[in-house]
């Protein structure tokens, strides 16, 4: 079988790169850049102290992803509480997300500020494939946010930025290999010359998995560049590309020897923030996407089956937020969005969307220990016409520094995809007298700061109600309307420092999830799940960490018959460690699936058994 981009090739490719970009940017051992203060963006579109914040959010660094040697987008998420990730299969392969137990495509994902959802699809391959980078970070605001961002953000808003480079230049080279043969790779530097702030990785990697025609090939770009013109202005420009070839045997049940998957996403932002006052601040993001999906199953005596799957999106966002009232902070801006979308695999879709929002919102802080929120957002959408959401926040402290009781509440949507509504084939019909998704949402919490900064411990009570939740057909032919459906359940999370310098992050997620319109659970959605993660920095270089994650009480469709099953409950454990030879180079290993758990988050698609890896890293 031939294709337009060999699978190999592509690893081949993206080390290369590497190679290039640290010749590029090699530079005298310097300073690590200068560290800042957490804050976080998403939830309210604008930098805040997570002490204030009255919604749940969660934040990983890139530094934390590398001291636990994740750089996965999928194995990021699986950390944070309410957000299990479901691959269909070894790494690469289409993976699900149910954050507070709403779909994939009722989760919104931001990349450098572009949504990653589109008409036709979801993210579910990029999910699966994707690397978190050395200059990324990665948030997780809870519940509906169609406030600020309109439509999907009805469990939450996934944000994947790339940071802006600071303190002098600094790099990296990092490479590993290990079971089924894996060989991956990765090359960084970030910093500021002058006016001037870089930050940029290239990955790359190959692996076998432990299937027949089951290997994947990827490559990764980030690169940012903010440049400072004076006190008034800042510009930059982010450019993102990923490119993955899975090789697709299906289920255990199916095995097909021969299938292929191939997808390209690049996402490219412009920006500028202008600072007309002391109280007013500008911004402009215009960004545009280019996505390729192509699927290919040859089959015997007939032509090979094509899927061709491409979107091409163009955003301007404008963005105002004004501090010249006393205790409060308005923002208020517009957003523009033109699609248009093609899929050979399903029909014939060739159409074109659009979308015009308006949104508002105020942040007020009567005293010192209170902070509310409130905003307004009205979107005009051609595929399904107008819908407006609110959402309101409040965060109390009773105890400064100690205690935050927070609360919140929102309105979302989602439109239905193209595919929802007019996908055909020989084994589904689109239907295209579907509704828009409505829900409505709201949690309550606390947040406990424990004493001598030794780390938080977040408890959560959510309930969203969704109204015309759009789901599959009995018969999984086609797709209607729920009348109502209904998740609610209990999110606990800590990040501490235990005695003897042990460093921990525990998450625990309870969760139901039920059809109300036919009274059975929605499936995939499991009752309980958690994650546990342990490290330690033993002296003279070196340090070790252990992790786990446990999954109980879930439906499932089988893969062979489609009968609603039990799925299995499964524990995963890991296990890793470094040792630093000198400021400079470090040596590293890992152990995936430590005690070979057969297991599969989605039935008929398993998971790999025991596998090892080690690695070298070099900083300059």
């Amino acid at each position: 079988m031939q294709t337009t981009f060999s699978s190999r090739r592509a690893g081949r490719v993206s080390l290369a790169c590497a190679a290039f970009a640290a010749a590029l940017f090699s530079a005298r051992a310097q300073a690590p850049a200068e560290s800042l203060d957490p804050y976080v963006l998403t939830a309210t579109r604008t930098p805040v102290a997570p002490g204030i914040l009255g919604s749940a959010v969660d934040t990983i660094t890139a530094a934390e992803l590398a001291r636990r040697q994740i750089n996965s987008l999928a194995g990021a998420l699986g950390g944070v509480p309410g957000a299990p990730v479901f691959p269909s299969g070894a790494p690469g392969a289409s993976t699900a997300l149910f954050l507070r137990g709403a779909n994939s495509n009722q989760t919104l994902f931001l990349v450098d500020g572009i949504r990653l959802n589109d008409p036709n699809t979801n993210y579910e391959l990029f999910l699966g494939g994707a690397c978190v980078s050395a200059c990324d970070s990665l948030e997780v605001s809870h519940g509906p946010q169609s406030t600020l961002y309109g439509g999907e953000a009805v469990g939450g808003v996934i944000a994947l930025r790339a940071e802006r480079g600071r303190g002098a230049p600094t790099g990296r080279v990092a490479l590993e290999a290990g079971s089924f043969g894996t060989v991956q790779g990765a090359v960084s530097a970030r910093g500021e010359r002058g006016s001037w702030g870089y930050a940029l990785e290239v990955q790359g990697g190959h692996t076998d998995n432990d299937r027949p025609n089951n290997a994947f090939d990827s490559g990764n770009v980030v690169l940012r560049l903010d440049r400072t013109v004076n006190a008034r202005l800042d510009v930059g420009f982010t450019a993102r590309s990923f490119h993955g070839v899975y090789g697709s045997p299906g289920s255990r049940f199916t095995n097909d020897p021969d299938n292929e998957e191939r997808e390209t996403n690049t996402l490219v932002t412009t920006f500028a923030e202008f600072r007309p006052t002391s109280t007013w601040t500008s911004k402009v993001v215009l960004g545009g996407q280019d996505r390729r999906f192509v699927s290919e199953s040859p089959r015997p005596g007939r032509p090979t089956a094509v899927t061709l799957v491409k979107n091409r999106r163009g955003v301007l966002d404008w963005q105002n937020t004004f501090t010249g009232i006393e205790r409060h902070r308005l923002t208020a801006g517009l957003t523009a969005e033109e699609n248009h979308t093609r899929n050979t695999g399903f029909g014939a879709i060739n159409r074109r969307q659009s979308l015009l929002a308006f949104f508002v919102q105020d942040e007020f802080s009567p005293t010192e220990t209170l902070h509310l929120t409130a905003g307004l957002r009205s979107d005009d959408h051609d595929t399904f016409g107008r819908a407006t959401t609110g959402r309101a926040t409040i965060a109390w402290l009773p105890l400064p520094e100690r205690l935050k009781l927070r609360a919140s509440y929102g309105t979302a949507f989602r439109s239905p995809s193209f595919l929802d509504l007019y996908g055909e084939s020989a084994f589904y019909q689109g239907n295209p007298d579907l509704r828009a998704e409505r829900a409505r949402g709201w949690d309550a919490g606390l947040d406990w700061y424990l004493a001598d900064r030794r780390g938080t411990i977040g408890i959560t009570w959510f309930d969203t109600r969704f109204r015309d939740l759009i789901a599959s057909t009995p018969d999984f032919r086609s797709v209607e309307n729920i009348q109502r459906a209904r998740t609610r359940g209990l999110e606990v999370a800590a990040r501490t420092r235990l005695p003897r310098g042990v460093e921990a992050r525990i998450a625990y997620t309870y969760l139901e999830a039920d059809n109300r319109t036919t009274g059975v659970r929605l499936l995939r959605r499991p009752r309980h799940s958690a994650s546990a993660d342990l490290w330690h920095d033993f002296g003279g270089g070196f340090s070790a960490g252990a992790g786990a994650t446990w999954v109980a009480q879930r439906e499932d469709i089988h893969a062979a018959t489609f009968a609603r099953i039990d799925g299995a409950d499964y524990t995963v454990a890991r296990l890793y460690a470094a040792y630093a030879v000198n400021d400079r180079l470090s040596l590293r290993a890992r152990i995936e699936n430590l005690f070979d758990e057969t297991y599969e988050p989605v039935h008929g698609f398993p998971q790999p058994g025991r596998a090892a890896f080690a690695g070298v890293e070099w900083r300059w």
